[in-house]
């Protein structure tokens, strides 16, 4: 099979976990234009759910169009979100934001967008690699040695981001562009999941029961905040 020919599926889940008690996830699922996202709302009754659902918005406007999007028109969106989210906060005195990540198809290549703790990874020939760099203070402390890997999920400052949409008029956006293959899947997830994650939960099998599966896993082991993820298959 070629690249070209190669057709992506998709299956979402998100849940509100044991303690929250709204959802300020938001998932974007739109195989026909190749372009799938998490956003994951911080604010509370202040309006994360709100900044979530502005990224939503200001993708499902890119998508409007017949015409498939450019690797740039997604980012141009996410900035869009990003102008969005502060003008409501500068209405409202609110102090709202949302960390997102973003996949999006282009040709033999993919696009992977983020900021804030909001994550990809891919699942490649049964190895699991995360593909995006978590902007946060534990990441820093990590990058300076001052943390290890293990340590981080139980750090007191483990929620905190030093990127978002939304807190600033400007937000820098990382993004990285890899190579198609068949069989490739990838898993984009608010903290609510990666924070138990674990390596080797990330299998083939059936998309829907993967989807379940994780979902369960996490509410188990920890289920403190939202959990939304999307899982992606190019076949």
């Amino acid at each position: 099979m070629t690249v070209a020919a190669i057709a992506g599926r998709s299956a979402a889940r998100s849940h509100l976990g044991h303690v929250r008690r709204i959802n300020e996830d938001r998932i974007f699922d739109c195989p026909a234009h190749g372009v799938w996202a998490v956003a994951d709302g911080m604010g509370g009754h202040r309006g994360g759910d709100v900044a979530a659902q502005a990224v939503v918005q200001a993708l499902r406007t890119m998508t409007e169009s017949d015409v498939p999007p450019r690797p740039d028109a997604v980012m141009e969106a996410l900035h869009d979100a990003n102008a969005a989210i502060v003008a409501c906060n500068t209405q409202d005195g609110a102090q709202a934001g949302a960390t997102v990540v973003t996949l999006s198809r282009h040709g033999p290549t993919v696009q992977v967008a983020w900021a804030g703790d909001s994550r990809c990874y891919r699942l490649r020939d049964g190895r699991v690699e995360l593909l995006t760099r978590d902007h946060s203070v534990v990441q820093q402390m990590i990058d300076a040695g001052l943390l290890t890997p293990d340590a981080a999920a139980r750090h007191p400052h483990a929620n905190v981001v030093t990127r978002a949409l939304g807190v600033a008029t400007t937000c820098q956006i990382d993004h990285l562009t890899v190579a198609l293959a068949a069989g490739d899947r990838f898993l984009l997830c608010s903290d609510g999941l990666s924070r138990t994650l674990a390596a080797d939960d990330v299998t083939d099998g059936a998309l829907d029961e993967l989807a379940d599966r994780l979902l369960g896993e996490a509410l188990v082991r920890d289920g403190a905040d939202n959990i939304s993820l999307l899982l992606v298959e190019f076949r």
